[in-house]
């Protein structure tokens, strides 16, 4: 119970730091709703679906879901880098809290803090057209996997907030993720790409995340990518936990 109430306690305090800046919170989903905007507005009327009727609104907003996610972890890395080089890490250490909550509490607060993100952006696609088709379980199974791919990016996020020298230079990472999601089904079909494109965007993990969510959204069902999707978070956050934990034992030995 001690580890659970300290945990809660640190995430408070990331929650704080999050909320008082505002800023962050506008910049972590201004370019993602910028994206959307620019893709359906410009590029939408030119941009085949390759599902028929679907309008190229409904098509994008699982990708920019995404690259809220994408966007806001970096900002994670940035403050927990930033815990790390101001010595807060090591005084909290010296404090009577559990030792989990530490980075415990780093997670809860991004996971929370991008599911708030997550919902403005989807609260702007709405009064710009977009619309769901989903049920009560096709939404729960989305939120799902939204925590889960949420969770996984900020293990990712937390690894490289701690291997980081600077509190700048943490977050840089986030620049190949997003790279990662232009080069996938995000915003046009894979089929619309080139052969070596293709087969990138194929055998990456962001494509079939977004075409789970994208099907739960539209089909209602979570489609034939749900597996794979499932089994590169899990695998995805395993290591990067794992590999989180290794990293703090060597900063804060």
């Amino acid at each position: 119970m001690n580890a659970l109430y300290d945990t809660w306690i640190m995430t408070k305090r990331s929650l704080r730091h999050t909320f008082r800046s505002m800023d962050t919170i506008i910049t972590v989903v201004a370019m993602p709703i910028g994206i959307m905007l620019l893709f359906v507005y410009v590029f939408g009327g030119a941009i085949s679906t390759g599902l028929g009727s679907v309008k190229y609104i409904d098509f994008a907003v699982p990708g920019v879901v995404i690259m809220t996610v994408v966007s806001g972890i970096a900002y994670a890395a940035f403050r927990l880098s930033l815990d790390v080089n101001n010595g807060f890490i090591n005084r909290f250490r010296s404090m009577p809290v559990s030792p989990s909550s530490i980075l415990g509490g780093q997670v809860l607060s991004s996971v929370i803090s991008n599911m708030f993100s997550v919902l403005l952006v989807i609260i702007v696609a709405l009064l710009i057209g977009f619309r769901t088709s989903a049920g009560l379980m096709a939404l729960l199974t989305f939120v799902g996997i939204l925590l889960l791919l949420a969770t996984t990016l900020t293990w990712v996020a937390v690894f490289f907030g701690l291997l980081a020298k600077t509190a700048e230079g943490a977050g840089a990472f986030s620049y190949i993720l997003l790279g990662m999601v232009f080069v996938s089904s995000a915003f046009i079909p894979t089929t619309n790409m080139g052969p070596a494109l293709k087969a990138f965007a194929n055998n990456q993990p962001f494509t079939p995340i977004i075409q789970t969510l994208r099907s739960l959204l539209i089909n209602g069902t979570a489609g034939k990518d749900v597996w794979l999707a499932v089994t590169y978070c899990v695998v995805i956050l395993v290591v990067s936990y794992f590999l989180a934990l290794r990293t703090y034992k060597t900063k804060t030995a």
